[in-house]
């Protein structure tokens, strides 16, 4: 299955050699999708308040988010924080 991948936030530049696009097994969750963007982000980490959604829906942050199988089409959203405070 094809999802795309949208980053926006402060860390969008250090995600540029990400693709638009991963295409993951069927089944595959938002942890998968996860963990192999991490592996191509090598040491330009995203930070662990970076939002995750999927399909419109907030599901939480990097470090503790809600749990969701991926389906063909989703878009996996991952929102850097822009400010401290």
């Amino acid at each position: 299955m094809k999802i795309s991948v949208v980053v926006t936030g402060r860390s969008y530049h250090a995600t540029s050699q990400l693709p638009d696009e991963l295409d993951l097994p069927d089944g595959a969750n938002v942890d998968d999708a996860l963990q192999l963007l991490d592996a191509q982000l090598g040491d330009d980490q995203l930070p662990a308040s970076c939002l995750v959604a999927v399909a419109g829906k907030h599901l939480g942050t990097l470090a503790k988010h809600a749990a969701a199988t991926l389906a063909d089409g989703d878009e996996l959203t991952l929102i850097a924080p822009v400010a401290g405070g």
